[in-house]
């Protein structure tokens, strides 16, 4: 054999060995990288938390700030923080429209509805969209100042950002509270315990109550935690304590379905009893009186024990005042059909929040006022979105007796469609807050409603001339008692002048946020001097207040209750003192910002009127 071969038969040998024990390596490096992808995918949980702020904000009732900014609107829940955790009162945050009692103890108060549930306490409403539907695990709340007033979460089964909206929209209580009293204003952030849900969100519903509030509520952000799958319940979850089943049952009376509701009111069917019990030795008037203390859906159930409760329940004079405002997320065009029978003779319906993302249609909304509207008195429609044209014209054809009329946050409605309100001229109270109502519907209807008492056109940006509409009040609206003009851009002296003297009625008068009102002018005098009946005077943010106006204040308006001053820089406390010691029915007193005005005044100032709340806030 040639020396060859065996050099031939080392190397490929030796050639063979390194193949093999690369190949080897290769092999242990690729079950090694497997085994640590299995352990690092055993060690990550199933279901990663998505931790996302709001994108954006759909909806909401009301807001401090202006249309046309973003200080204290509820806008700048959008996002991450802008405050938190700092505390005070900063432009950056939302802030709703009221606080405390104050708005209720006012001329302007509205009397409230009866049978509302215990359970409902909400006054105001914010929606949030978040960009990723989700399970929800956690909701936290950043409140900057004076925190408390969140009373209930819900979660919404729509995605606000699909193009697909789904046949039924269902809400889901999170969270609900009756209100409580935080101590102290100072920030902090709000994760109450959330009940897990069957379906992903990305909207969330925040309802507030600032009723227990010493003063405005800021909120700075909300963070929704969640899962993309849904959770399995634990077993501490799914156990029941004996302790939860009236609340479990109370949540199954007011739950959001909107099927549940229209159960109830739909009785098809009745068992056949032989008697009645005692309920047929009872009056007639008797038994209406004691059903008169029953909610909504109590007296649907009733009505399906025996004939005599059904007929009781099913009259129409149960239902002479109505609010389906506590039920808004049940309330459709069934809803409507169902009650129609019965609300024969209504005069007082609240219909607001209800009938969003297509739940009442205008034929819907139509169809029932044709039936039950002739008695209507009253109508409340705060926030209705599918109210139009049309809607506005059935009311106004329908309701020829009606005397009040809500149609606050109600931004949908298109400016012309305003002009149908002038055929109503009964009307006592028309409330158009942040509405599109422009100059020239405004015009005829204070040119026809000659009757109006209470008129709010707080934030209603789409009027030209206040000045035109103030002096249009003072020819032909001579009985009003309260008007709301907060943030109205453009009046002037020359419209105070006019307002003043053709209104001297006015108990109540809201000037808040008007910048071009100035002192200078002699126009807050000459209200003082013209307006003696005045209880309530909003002068908000108007820099130019000074201790004379203060000081006619305290010579004319002796019977005022509430004023609002803040961020004035021209009053001293002496002038304070003189308005304090005249005005012996004042309750309220805003000096925030008032830079005369410092703590230790207000607490000189609260020891010598201990009946008078003055607020001062603070930044920090």
């Amino acid at each position: 054999m040639s020396p060859v071969f065996p050099m031939l038969t080392v190397l490929s040998m030796f050639y063979y060995m390194c193949l093999r024990r690369r190949a080897r390596t290769a092999t242990r490096g690729e079950m090694n990288s497997r085994r640590a992808i299995e352990s690092n995918t055993r060690a990550l949980p199933i279901n990663v938390e998505i931790v996302q702020y709001a994108k954006e904000v759909l909806d909401f009732s009301s807001h401090y700030g202006s249309e046309n900014s973003m200080s204290y609107t509820m806008w700048n829940l959008a996002g991450i923080p802008n405050v938190y955790p700092s505390s005070g009162d900063f432009t950056q945050t939302a802030v709703f429209r009221t606080y405390g009692t104050w708005w209720d103890r006012c001329p302007s108060a509205r009397l409230p509805f009866k049978r509302t549930p215990s359970t409902f306490c909400s006054q105001d409403y914010v929606e949030l969209a978040f960009e990723e539907p989700v399970y929800p695990t956690a909701v936290h709340i950043l409140e900057t100042y004076h925190p408390g007033a969140v009373v209930r979460i819900l979660a919404c089964s729509a995605n606000p950002y699909s193009q697909n909206p789904p046949a039924e929209v269902r809400w889901e209580i999170l969270w609900s509270e009756a209100p409580t009293k935080v101590n102290g204003p100072q920030a902090r952030q709000f994760t109450p315990c959330i009940k897990q849900i069957n379906f992903p969100t990305n909207l969330i519903r925040l309802e507030v109550n600032s009723s227990l509030l010493d003063y405005y509520t800021e909120l700075d952000a909300v963070v929704l935690h969640g899962v993309k799958e849904r959770p399995v319940l634990s077993l501490k979850t799914s156990m029941i304590d004996m302790n939860d089943i009236d609340e479990d049952e109370d949540e199954e009376k007011y739950d959001c379905g909107m099927d549940t509701l229209n159960k109830q009111l739909s009785i098809v069917t009745l068992r056949e009893w032989p008697t009645n019990g005692y309920f047929d030795k009872l009056p007639y008037e008797l038994i209406q009186l004691i059903l008169s203390h029953l909610a909504v859906p109590d007296l649907c159930r009733l009505a399906q024990t025996c004939k005599l409760l059904y007929q009781h329940c099913c009259d129409p004079l149960q239902y002479i005042h109505l609010s389906l405002q506590p039920y808004w997320a049940r309330i459709n065009d069934t809803s409507l059909e169902y009650l129609q029978s019965r609300c024969t003779l209504i005069q007082w319906l609240n219909l607001s929040w209800t009938g969003n993302r297509g739940a009442i249609s205008v034929s819907g909304f139509s169809r029932f006022l044709k039936v039950c509207g002739s008695e209507l008195v009253r109508l409340e429609l705060s926030c209705g979105h599918f109210l139009n044209e049309t809607c506005l014209e059935v009311i106004t054809e329908m309701c020829p007796n009606l005397q009040e009329l809500n149609l606050s946050s109600c931004d949908k409605i298109p400016p012309q469609a305003f002009n149908h309100i002038a055929k109503v001229g009964s009307l006592k109270r028309l409330i158009l807050y942040r509405t599109k109502v422009e100059q020239t519907a405004l015009l005829s209807i204070l040119n026809f409603c000659s009757e109006l008492q209470h008129l709010s056109l707080g934030s209603c940006v789409m009027i030209e001339d206040y000045d035109l509409i103030a002096s249009m009040m003072g020819a032909k609206c001579k009985k009003l008692r309260s008007l709301d003009l907060w943030r109205c851009k453009n009046i002037t002296e020359s419209g105070i002048a006019e307002l003043a003297s053709g209104c001297q009625l006015l108990e109540e008068l809201d000037l808040g946020w008007c910048p071009t009102l100035q002192s200078s002018t002699g126009c807050f005098t000459n209200l003082a001097r013209k307006l003696p009946n005045l209880q309530k005077l909003f002068l908000t943010a108007n820099r130019s207040v000074c201790d004379t106006d203060i000081e006619e204040l305290a010579a004319n308006c002796t019977h005022l209750r509430q004023l609002d001053i803040l961020g004035t820089r021209m009053v001293s406390p002496a002038s304070l003192r003189k308005l304090l010691e005249s005005c012996k029915d004042l309750s309220l007193l805003d000096v925030s910002f008032c830079s005369q005005i410092d703590n230790r005044v207000v607490l000189e100032l609260n020891a010598n009127f201990p009946n008078v709340f003055i607020k001062k806030s603070f930044t920090q």
